[in-house]
């Protein structure tokens, strides 16, 4: 009995650990005119660095010198080497 409540409470633990990785995949804001980036794992907030975006609906700009207008953080540049400035 012991050893299924401490399983069952195990599983619990990793479901609620799981759906709380699952949604944590950031949500950029449309437009880019608050001039700071949100918390990226990768790149440089260009905002920081004196950077500016060529208008206001890019969202990163890639190391291969591409630019990439995703609405999500997760995978941006993903096939262009990786995000060199976030704008959001």
């Amino acid at each position: 009995m012991k050893n299924r409540l401490i399983a069952a409470a195990a599983g619990v633990v990793l479901t609620l650990g799981l759906a709380g990785t699952a949604n944590a995949s950031t949500t950029l804001p449309e437009k880019n005119t608050a001039r700071h980036c949100v918390h990226h794992t990768t790149g440089v907030c260009g905002w920081k660095v004196g950077k500016k975006p060529i208008n206001k609906t890019e969202t990163a700009k890639c190391k291969d010198g591409s630019h990439s207008y995703s609405r999500h953080s997760s995978g941006t540049c993903s096939r262009h080497k990786g995000v060199k400035y976030w704008w959001k």
